[in-house]
């Protein structure tokens, strides 16, 4: 199918004038020689992104969505993708020919590409992963360790309740969860891979206590500030770091291909755009 010229996207949120997405997409479509489309940043609370998906016309072809509204955009669409469903958010939305919404959730994938790209071990049979935080980044960790092939997850939660919460998003992705109190956050450092989700400086305290294992990979969801504390701290043990830009990019590139159906999207134009963009931050 032919793509289509005078088309837009754009990523919704609140707040949402710091996103870096505009800058990533702007980027491929140059690249892509889709000079007619546009990408753009509408802050969105999450009553009224419904209102605001009702009334995009038939020129718009996705959006990508932030905090706070992925649990809310999953509820718009007329069909969702297994992990969508199973993580209960989606962080893109695309327009399909019908005119209806078809919901994803491309950071999955994403988190998946980073850890391997950063030398999570393919050989490893039932790689070992433990998931700090307990929101909804959290369950897109989750979905990852499954597809990571990871049989059982540890979850460090600074609230009991949190990675009770996380349960059901772990027993519909087949992952067995186990709840470890803040307190014991240290010892869940020996693992093949931790993927930080909490917000900067929740991970601070731990920094001094953690018994860094060279052989571990930390993706620290952060991107600004950057580097954390967390990530310093693991790249002085020779422990390989991957930071939420990784991500941005990994998920973003999977967004811009359902947009436009160009396959691959041209992930070297993308990737100097947001290095160059965050690199004057």
């Amino acid at each position: 199918m032919s793509t289509p010229s005078g088309r837009k996207a754009a990523v919704c949120g609140k707040p949402i004038a710091h996103s870096l997405s505009p800058v990533i997409h702007a980027a491929g479509f140059a690249a892509a020689g889709l000079f007619g489309w546009s990408y753009t940043a509408i802050e969105c609370a999450e009553a009224e992104l419904p209102q605001l998906v009702a009334g995009l016309g038939p020129e718009w072809a996705g959006l990508s969505l932030t905090m706070p509204l992925k649990e809310k955009a999953l509820t718009l669409a007329a069909e969702a993708s297994s992990v969508a469903v199973a993580t209960g958010a989606a962080n893109t939305l695309v327009r399909r020919d019908d005119g209806s919404w078809y919901a994803d959730n491309t950071d999955v994938p994403g988190m998946v590409r980073v850890l391997r790209d950063a030398g999570l071990r393919r050989s490893t049979v039932e790689p070992a992963i433990t998931v700090l935080g307990g929101g909804g980044t959290a369950r897109a960790a989750l979905a990852a360790a499954a597809q990571l092939d990871a049989a059982a997850v540890t979850v460090v939660t600074r609230r009991p309740e949190a990675s009770e919460e996380l349960r059901p998003a772990a027993e519909a992705l087949g992952v067995t969860l186990t709840g470890v109190s803040w307190t014991n956050a240290p010892a869940a450092f020996e693992a093949d891979a931790v993927i930080s989700t909490v917000p900067k400086g929740a991970a601070d305290s731990l920094v001094s206590r953690i018994p860094w294992r060279a052989g571990t990979v930390l993706f620290d969801a952060i991107y600004d500030p950057w580097p954390t504390p967390l990530a310093e701290a693991a790249s002085a043990h020779g422990v390989r770091v991957v930071s939420g830009l990784d991500l941005l990019l990994a998920q973003a590139l999977g967004q811009f291909e359902q947009f436009t159906r160009v396959v691959p999207a041209p992930e070297r134009a993308m990737r100097e755009a947001l290095t160059a963009a965050a690199s004057v931050r």
